[in-house]
């Protein structure tokens, strides 16, 4: 597996300079915010357009990723603009200073508002540059979930199998023998299973020391809503025992 580059690869690269020529306009651009300002002020426009990819020129990144936030708090955009900031390696010391103090005042704020998409990006951020082991052991928990599910959707695109109806013989057989999958790891028992509702116990009991950790408690939710359609949400309308629930809505 190809390693990643160090710090010092990154600064004398081209290509990583390319990606930061420019950045000193962005920078400008958030000198003296005003973060309630920002909370207060939704981004007009008609629909969002996600981008795909990221353009080297950071200043036309920067422009596609507002028609992201259309319709959400100016304040959110202000958070991707730090992220952007930050991954091109430009003042990163003082921008993620900027983004960290940025968490501690307003994690509610931002957890509530953020799509999952910049929760992670978030998550990813705060693995990369914090000094802080515990948050970022913490935060990797919602990376390898969110990037599980990816892969777990994706490959039910890739067999057209979105719309699979459940077998109820398979299903019972879950409930009466157990299933070998890999490495000794066995099935789950759909629709009794206590198996999740000991992890987000777990889970819960590693979020609450930090403040921080309820980025991953609010991912953790999120993926059990039924309009997620995640593999999670499905075995959520599968569950049938209210003492091994795992989801707290």
């Amino acid at each position: 597996m190809k390693q990643p580059k160090s710090k010092w690869q990154n600064l004398l690269s081209f290509n990583q300079h390319k990606k930061r020529f420019g950045a000193d306009k962005v920078a400008q651009d958030i000198v003296n915010i005003e973060i309630n300002q920002l909370k207060s002020t939704i981004i007009s426009g008609e629909l969002p357009n996600f981008t795909y990819g990221s353009d080297k020129d950071i200043n036309k990144h920067i422009s596609n990723l507002r028609d992201e936030f259309i319709g959400q708090p100016e304040l959110n955009y202000y958070h991707a603009k730090l992220i952007v900031l930050i991954r091109r390696e430009f003042q990163t010391d003082k921008h993620f200073a900027e983004f960290e103090q940025l968490w501690n005042n307003e994690a509610d704020f931002l957890c509530q508002n953020l799509s999952t998409r910049w929760l992670i990006s978030a998550c990813d951020t705060f693995i990369d540059y914090s000094e802080d082991a515990t948050l970022k052991a913490l935060l990797m928990n919602a990376v390898i979930l969110i990037n599980t599910i990816k892969l777990q959707e994706s490959e039910r695109f890739l067999t057209d199998t979105q719309n699979a109806q459940v077998d109820e013989r398979r299903k019972q057989s879950l409930q009466t023998e157990r299933l070998a999958l890999f490495d000794g790891v066995a099935g789950f028992a759909v629709g009794t299973d206590d198996t999740l509702r000991n992890m987000r116990w777990r889970l819960d009991r590693l979020t609450q020391m930090h403040p921080l950790g309820c980025i991953v408690n609010e991912i953790f939710d999120r993926v059990q809503l039924q309009d997620a359609n995640t593999v999670y949400s499905r075995f959520r309308q599968w569950h049938t025992r209210d003492k091994t629930a795992w989801w707290k809505y």
